[in-house]
């Protein structure tokens, strides 16, 4: 019997643990595996040999994952050369997993093609497939990632909720700030809130932006009405590529991004005299279980269990994706892309999502993403 792996990658989400799970319960089914491993801690886990033995976490435990935020196994950003990925290689062997599971987005995606070729390199009979997961909905080739719908939940609900205390005192220009290195999909999402109770402006890191246009799209709304959200994306840039607000610091491809949500409120404050103030979710968007969605999670554990099948049958060298099928209605298949399709390519809101003036979407993307929050949000009052 060769034995089981779980890895996993990179920031949570709230519906990772749900992956996780799937991916368990499909290994437990399937009568010739081992032993069924995690990694503590992503890979240095891997590394250090830090192994949990998933059989043996009591049953009530294992069936709270699919609510549980975070991972319960543990994540890392690790920064890896050509002689970890030898060293894991040697490792998977020398513990006899034959099968390996790795949940993560582009950069984890990465990390899980470079551990296959070191097997392959190896000549070890290692299989290797990944699982999608991300909040910002930026990983190639699939329609759409685990962790986008709940943090698109959570922040179309916050939008609404923020929206709803600004009509109460309209005094200011609320500047909402989301996730979002190079693509806008989470601040996007705001647009889910509706017309009456989301954002009067959305700024996306699709386009470059440009003060005067932004000051003059405020003081334009202004006009029409006092106390404005602005929701913008945490990876905004100027023209010349220029982070709006400078990082804090930057080492690789992990980037502490600088307050864009203060800077633009200040702007505000200095260029048009307008009161403003800035709201900046943080981690709360990719750790709501209250604003988890119900689509989101059963995808989740769906991915999971598809992949550990995979994996089992003799696939390798591939990620788990979603495509969505055509017709009226919402529904999606899996399918499995190579890794040479996936590994730190990033997918950006294409133009057709984008509103001409930059600063909302299209009705394109609100059918994209309506389907993936799980169901309509709660009601409000307003007369």
């Amino acid at each position: 019997m060769k034995n089981l792996l779980i890895l996993h990658g990179g920031g949570p989400t709230a519906v990772l643990n749900a992956s996780l799970y799937g991916a368990l319960e499909a290994a437990k089914a399937d009568q010739t595996v081992g032993k069924i491993l995690a990694a503590r801690g992503g890979s240095g886990g891997l590394l250090r040999r830090a192994w949990i033995d998933l059989r043996q976490v009591p049953a009530p435990q294992l069936a709270l994952l699919p609510q549980t935020p975070g991972s319960a196994i543990g994540s890392s950003r690790d920064r890896l050369g050509e002689g970890e990925y030898r060293a894991m290689a040697e490792i998977l062997r020398e513990e006899e997993i034959g099968y390996l599971l790795v949940t993560g987005g582009n950069g984890t995606m990465d990390t899980a093609g470079k551990i296959w070729q070191a097997c392959q390199g190896a000549g070890f009979d290692i299989r290797v497939i990944g699982i999608p997961k991300t909040m910002d909905n930026d990983i190639a080739v699939t329609d759409h990632a685990p962790g986008y719908g709940s943090a698109a939940r959570f922040i179309a609900g916050s939008t609404r909720e923020l929206a709803a205390d600004i009509r109460s005192l309209p005094i200011h220009v609320v500047i909402l700030e989301t996730s979002g290195r190079n693509a806008g999909w989470v601040a996007a999402a705001s647009a889910l809130a509706g017309e009456e109770l989301g954002p009067d402006l959305i700024c996306l890191p699709e386009r470059p932006f440009v003060e005067e246009a932004f000051l003059e799209a405020v003081s334009r709304k202004l006009r029409e009405k006092k106390g404005l959200l602005v929701v913008v994306s945490e990876g905004l840039r100027d023209p010349d590529g220029k982070p709006v607000a400078d990082p804090a610091f930057t080492i690789g491809r992990d980037v502490y991004f600088g307050d864009v949500g203060g800077s633009l409120a200040s702007l505000i404050q200095r260029k048009l005299g307008y009161k403003s103030r800035a709201e900046k979710p943080g981690l709360l968007g990719r750790a709501s279980i209250a604003w988890q969605s119900a689509t989101d999670r059963e995808e989740a554990i769906q991915a999971g269990a598809f992949a550990a099948r995979a994996v089992l049958a003799g696939e390798s060298g591939k990620m788990a994706a979603f495509r969505r099928k055509p017709g009226e209605g919402y529904c999606c298949e899996l399918f499995l892309a190579p890794f040479e399709r996936v590994m730190m390519e990033e997918k950006k809101l294409p133009e057709s999502f984008i509103r001409p003036d930059g600063f909302g979407v299209t009705e394109a993307f609100i059918r994209y993403a309506s389907p993936l929050i799980g169901g309509d949000l709660p009601e409000m009052a307003g007369f």
